[in-house]
């Protein structure tokens, strides 16, 4: 099963430098750990030390926002599109 994923700019260089990567899973979870098998490191920078996403990281398939779907255990589909975008703060 091959799921898309879009990856931030600033994430790229552990992707040498592709901007969308084919991953496998049948959930996000899974998803994080193939993403992690094919680009060393990644999901350090996703994941706290618990394992657990980080709160400044939103992940989206196709569009719906994880957080109000199953969290990590969110099903994927052969063709979905995960989106990874990190939060961005100001004022």
């Amino acid at each position: 099963m091959a799921v898309k994923v879009l990856i931030p700019t600033p994430l790229q260089k552990l992707t040498n430098d592709q901007a969308t990567v084919d991953c496998s899973g049948t959930s996000v979870a899974e998803l994080l750990e193939s993403l992690e098998l094919s680009c060393p490191g990644i999901k350090a920078r996703l994941c706290d030390e618990q394992g657990q996403l980080r709160r400044f990281v939103n992940f989206y398939v196709n569009s719906e926002d994880i957080r109000f779907l199953d969290g990590v255990n969110t099903s994927l589909n052969d063709g979905d599109e995960v989106s990874i975008i990190p939060a961005i703060a100001g004022g």
